[in-house]
């Protein structure tokens, strides 16, 4: 199968032919029909997740159809159409006895802990309890533009800032993440402030719902006007970047007992972020993370975009070919595509 593999890190992908995969007991193998092209993916390729050995396919942000399953598996069988969380759970540990498959003791995440969908096929494991099935209507880029971007958000948005009408919610930063973010959390009757240094990206930021904006880059005090916007602060704060500025100022211009939630990673020299601790303690402020969502929550997602209050192919970007995902995939440090970029050609 051809596949997009980098055998070093931080240094150019190729396309390559590499061995068709094949299920374990387990597993499933699944042709690919779209991959999301993700910031995560750029993290990988530059050598900053642990997990990683080389050579390496990555993607994991995937939608396709079953093309063999192992013969443990009882749920999936050829030509179901599929997508997965990019953090799937092993079914046995605590914490998935508990429905937590996100934090999984002994987690599968294809393109990380195992070769990704940058390809024509790819294999994954434990599936009886990670696959979800894809509604009828919805496309194979629209399942892909779910990826790890719109379910973290959701599930930061919903399950864990527990976002409710009337409330203010700042978001900082707007690629795919931010503006999901964004999405959900005005279809939720929330107060959306969208903050980023682009302002294409800030007029899209607009489009989802969000009813102010702040260019961070011309605006010397993000944190001032967040507060002088929101009245006092922000009830639920997401940094959905991953870098010091944007964790900084996303728990600064929280309101008393307000929530943040850090959904971009953290990685390289932004790990180890400044905290206005003091604030955290006087405060009261809630400061909790936001790692995938579990395949069991994808329902209740759903439903919300069957019936109309969510709407995540307006946040794809545009498609592009399996070759062309190399440049999409290097360039993402450069912040410049807008939008979701889904890999629906593996043939060129």
């Amino acid at each position: 199968m051809r596949a997009v593999v980098y055998e070093k890190f931080d240094e150019l992908p190729t396309i390559q032919n590499v061995p068709d995969p094949t299920p374990d007991a387990d597993s499933v193998v699944i042709k690919v029909e779209a991959t999301g092209v993700c910031r995560s993916d750029w993290h990988g390729w530059k050598g900053h997740d642990a997990d990683i050995e080389l050579p390496h396919i990555p993607g994991h942000e995937l939608a396709g159809t079953v093309v063999e399953a192992g013969h443990n598996v009882k749920n999936w069988k050829k030509g179901d159409r599929v997508t997965v969380p990019f953090v799937g759970g092993c079914g046995h540990c605590s914490e998935c006895a508990a429905g937590q498959h996100q934090v999984c003791d002994n987690q599968f995440q294809p393109g990380f802990t195992h070769w990704g969908s940058f390809a024509e096929y790819v294999n994954i494991g434990y599936a009886d309890i990670n696959l979800v099935a894809l509604p009828p209507s919805m496309t194979f880029t629209t399942a892909a533009s779910l990826g790890c971007r719109f379910v973290t958000s959701f599930r930061a948005v919903v399950d864990q800032g527990k976002v409710c009408a009337g409330q203010w919610v700042a978001v900082h930063g707007c690629g795919g993440v931010g503006l999901s973010a964004i999405m959900i959390a005005n279809a939720l009757g929330a107060n959306v402030i969208a903050i980023d240094i682009s302002d294409e990206k800030l007029l899209l930021a607009k489009s989802m719902g969000a009813i102010a904006t702040i260019n961070g880059a011309r605006q010397s005090d993000v944190v001032g006007m967040v507060r002088e916007l929101t009245h006092g602060g922000a009830h639920v704060s997401l940094d959905a970047l991953g870098h010091q500025t944007t964790c900084f100022n996303s728990i600064s211009n929280l309101r008393k007992r307000g929530k943040h939630i850090q959904v971009g990673l953290m990685l390289a020299e932004h790990s180890l972020p400044t905290i206005p601790m003091g604030q955290v303690i006087a405060n009261e402020l809630e400061i909790l993370g936001s790692h995938g969502m579990q395949s069991h929550r994808y329902r209740a997602m759903f439903d919300m975009i069957s019936a109309g209050k969510l709407s995540p192919e307006k946040l794809v970007g545009k498609t592009t070919s399996l070759s062309d995902s190399i440049n999409a995939l290097t360039s993402m440090d450069s912040f410049e595509a807008q939008g979701v970029t889904v890999v629906t050609d593996f043939q060129n």
